[in-house]
This record gives structure tokens, sequence and C-alpha cells, in this order.
């Protein structure tokens, strides 16, 4: 007959059902490894890894930061950094020290979060015949018996517990992308309205800017996926109508290319060409332009190689960009969306040309995290274009 650790509770502790059927589902995991038939099981854990992947997963088992650091506290009272749950794996702290191992946690706390690493599977009580946690030693100095928490039950649900953890790594990440995406639309849409006031054009700007404050909440740090997504949606809903409200406001003169110009002051040149990256100026020599490029006009460059140089923009495109038209009329959006003024635009416009300008805005969009100042930044590169000192082969093949 197999010999079993005396496993009811002490005093007014009651036995139950539940208890019974974890201590058994404990002894038969620990025979079926000791059988060598555990498959891929090993029910051994790295203490230390063990408890942060439950941090990570303690949502999942119904537990609480307060409830964990009673639970390290009670790591720190075995001495090696392997749980080997083949067999019990008891710690008997006394309260006075395990509450200053918890923080100074106040007994009847101390009670209730224990109670619960029970309830979550996790913790079995070994109670001794008077209640008082310890052990007996051998001649040896070894210990023989010992009375207090079995650990065990922690170490044969290792791998569930770092399956919960990847789980929940992974809708935390989900998480992350749904608030990325809530912020970008929030500051697109705001940025338009603005751009749109500024610049006195026609449309129901004071309508969106009320539906884009209703959707503007602050969102808790525990807010579900469902909210982000309806916020989303909601949203993108927004930002489709208010895109489309700016579009239709530009004028014929906005939304057309003017290749004369671009004829004029696009050429090719041994200039050098100074591309800012975090307040740092990298300069490169201009080539010579690609002859074997498809040209349009005086634009060296096909606009096929500008796109790919520049996929960004594509994003902010009413439909898709298939004509040197559809890369103007979405630059003209994207200038507001990065805080370049409307003069600014027009001076580039002027000294550019109207398809180089475009070019321009999709570089600058591709590398917005490293430019401080796009406006600032267009500005110098009108002010070169009037020089005859600049034009847009270097920068494209910066960005290849």
């Amino acid at each position: 007959m197999t010999e079993r650790l005396a496993t009811t509770p002490f005093g007014g502790g009651r036995m139950s059902a539940r208890i019974f059927a974890m201590q058994k589902r404990v002894l038969d995991a620990q025979a079926k490894l000791a059988s060598d038939s555990g498959g891929n099981e090993t029910g051994t854990a790295e203490k230390w890894q063990l408890l942060r992947a439950l941090t990570e997963a303690r949502s999942a088992f119904g537990l609480s930061d307060r409830t964990i650091a009673v639970l390290e506290a009670l790591l720190t009272f075995h001495p090696d950094k392997i749980l080997d749950g083949r067999a019990p794996i008891v710690v008997f702290p006394s309260n006075a020290e395990l509450s200053v191992r918890s923080r100074g946690m106040a007994p009847a706390t101390l009670r209730r979060h224990l109670a619960l690493l029970q309830q979550a599977g996790m913790l079995l009580r070994r109670d001794s015949p008077n209640g008082k946690r310890y052990c007996r030693r051998d001649e040896r100095g070894l210990i023989d018996e010992a009375f207090g928490f079995d650990l065990a039950p922690l170490a044969l649900m290792a791998t569930v517990i770092h399956e919960r953890a990847e789980q929940a790594r992974a809708e935390a990440r989900r998480l992350q992308a749904l608030r990325a995406e809530v912020t970008i639309h929030l500051r697109d849409v705001a940025k338009i309205i603005e751009a749109a006031l500024t610049e006195g054009r026609r449309g129901s700007w004071a309508e969106h800017q009320l539906e884009l404050a209703a959707l503007s909440g602050r969102l808790g740090r525990t807010t579900g996926a469902e909210t982000l997504i309806e916020r989303k949606s909601a949203l993108l809903t927004l930002r489709l109508r208010v895109e489309e409200e700016y579009l239709n406001s530009l004028s014929n003169e906005e939304m057309s290319a003017n290749d004369v110009q671009n004829e004029r002051h696009i050429q090719n040149s041994n200039a050098d060409f100074t591309f800012e990256i975090n307040g740092h100026d990298t300069k490169q020599v201009e080539p010579q332009a690609d002859r074997s490029a498809p040209e349009r006009k005086g634009i060296a460059i096909s606009l096929r190689r500008v796109l790919a140089a520049c996929p960004e923009i594509k994003a902010y495109a009413k439909d898709d960009i298939s004509t040197w038209a559809d890369l103007t009329r979405t630059a003209a959006l994207v200038r507001s969306m990065l805080g370049i003024s409307p003069d600014a635009y027009e001076k580039a416009r002027v000294a550019l040309g109207e398809s180089s300008a475009a070019v321009v805005i999709a570089a600058i969009l591709q590398r917005s995290d490293q430019i401080r100042s796009p406006g600032g930044y267009l500005r110098e590169l009108t002010r070169r274009a009037e020089a005859g000192q600049f034009s847009i082969m270097p920068m494209i093949k910066a960005l290849e």
C-alpha cells in the first residue's frame, strides 16, 4: 500500500472534494512521471522563470499581483533554483518570516492569498499534527519529514503556465497594435481638420471636430480588445469621410501637375545633396541621371521607382497611386499631416514643379521619424532648388 502524507487541514480547516481531487491529481502526475510515462513532461521547472510566466498569465488563473508576491516569498524558502514536482516540495516558514518576505503583509491578508494559491491548484497544505510548520531531520541532518506548504503542484503546472503566458503576450501585442491604430487615426484626423480650418477649406469641419472629440476619450490601461476595436472602426469611418471631404475641397490647380516647371527646375548636376537624419547631415554626391529609366517631361525617374522607395504614401491614397496626378493629390493631403504649412508647400511647387514637390513630400513621409522639422526641411530644399542645386534623384537613391 502506498504511503501518503497526512493532507487533511488542521483545526477549523475543512476537507473538501476540491482539495481531495487536487491531491489525487498531484499524486497521479507524480506516479506517471515516476513510471517514465509522462511523455514530454518532466515535472520540473526553473522557479524564477516559472514565476515570471505566471506573473504574465496571472489573470488567466484569477491571481492578483499581491498573490504572486506571496508565492514569490514562498519560493525564496526553497533553496534550489529548480522545482522538481516528482516529489513533495515542502517549505515551512513561520508566519513572521513569511510576512517579512511578503513586504510586511498582514497575517490575515497572507492567509487570504495563500488560500487563493491553493484554490488555483498551485499549492497544497501539508499540516502537521499540531498545525505548526517544521521539519524532522535524520541522523545525517537531511530532512526526513516536513510540514508546511507543498509547491509540487506549481511545478507540475509549468507547461500550462508557460502556454498561458505565451497567450497573454500575444494578446498584449494585439492590444498594443490596436492602441497604436487608434492613436494614428486620432492624430491624422485631427491634423486634417486643423489643416482644413487653417486653409479655409469648404466642409463640415466643426461637425467633424465634435465627432472627433466624442471619440477622443481616454482609454484605460485595462481597456479590452472589444472597446478598442469599436473605437478604431469609428475613427476609421470618420477618417475616410474627412479625407474625402478634404480631397474634394482641393482646387483644379492643386490637383493638377505642372510639367513645364518640372522641365525647367528638375535637372541633373553634381551638387551635394544633404539629408538630415536625427539632427546630423549626411552628404551624398549626386550621380549622373539614370538615362535608362523612363522619363516624363523632366522627371528623370519613374513613378514605380518613386513608390518603391517611398511605399508609405500609398497608405494615404484615396484609391491607388497609378499616375503622377494620383501622387500629387495624395501628397497634398500628406503635406498637412506632416505639419508643413500651405505657404511652404506652395513655394516648393513653384521651385520644384508639381510632381517633383509631390516626390519630395513622399520622401519626407518615408523618413518622418528621422526628420526633425519637415516644414523647415522642405524650405531648405526649396531654397536649393531655386539656386539650381537640387534634384530628386539622390533623395530617392538614398531611400532605396
